[in-house]
């Protein structure tokens, strides 16, 4: 399979592929490469809605720490993948994972930071790394906070990533359907979410700047931004 990252789209829907062979493993590059194409895909008036999937068989398997181990640069792999992650809140066109096999490691922490995800039952989701003495430090954040830290120890801490349906428990995932209808369902999803229309580039970077705030100050925020779609 090719390395280079690929994005198509149809009817308004941009696809994503994280690149084999293999396990889709991330190396600087590839995960420049994802970066670019999100930001092409967010960019392109032609798309209302970005799904996110692998190659093959797998979703992502994290970083490729066979090259680390080859002498490459940890710090420059987890940097890259800092960049990667930064990208997902500031994006204005909604963004699903459809999780068409394991997504572990860092592969987890691009579910994570999907607005949306759906996987297979048979898929494993989560962090693995406490298992060969590494903690996920940079994978950990997405999705800390997406599910929080109580239930996101119940897989950092163990190394056990978790089944697809205590993924979906635990809400790292939305839906967990057969197979062959994880693409379908996401694209359910993005169809949905286009009916917002052009308000989807002021709401969807809302949430997650609300999310990191207390109750008063994300009101105080909301507040502000709905008075500032008034003075336009």
């Amino acid at each position: 399979m090719n390395e280079e990252t690929t994005l198509t789209v149809e009817s308004g829907i941009a696809t994503i592929r994280i690149p084999g062979p293999g396990k889709n493993l991330l190396h600087p590059a590839k995960m420049a490469g994802l970066e670019r194409e999100l930001r092409a895909a967010d960019s392109d008036s032609s798309v209302t809605g970005i799904i996110l999937t692998g190659d093959g068989d797998y979703f992502c398997g994290g970083l490729d720490l066979g090259a680390i181990g080859e002498g490459e640069s940890p710090v420059d792999f987890a940097a890259a993948l800092v960049r990667l992650l930064k990208v997902f809140p500031q994006l204005t066109k909604p963004v699903a994972a459809a999780v068409n096999g394991d997504a572990v490691a860092s592969g987890s922490a691009l579910v994570a930071a999907c607005d949306y995800a759906v996987a297979a039952p048979e898929s494993m989701v989560g962090s693995y790394e406490v298992a060969v003495g590494v903690w996920p430090m940079v994978a950990q954040v997405p999705i800390i906070q997406r599910i929080g830290p109580r239930a996101a120890m119940e897989n950092l801490a163990s190394g056990e990533p978790f089944t697809a349906e205590r993924a979906r428990e635990v809400g790292l995932l939305n839906r967990v359907v057969p197979a062959d209808e994880v693409t379908a369902e996401v694209g359910a999803w993005l169809t949905n979410a286009a009916r917002a229309g052009a308000v989807m580039a002021t709401g969807r970077p809302m949430v997650y700047e609300l999310a990191q705030l207390d109750y008063d100050d994300a009101l105080d925020a909301a507040l502000s931004k709905f008075a500032g779609m008034f003075d336009k």
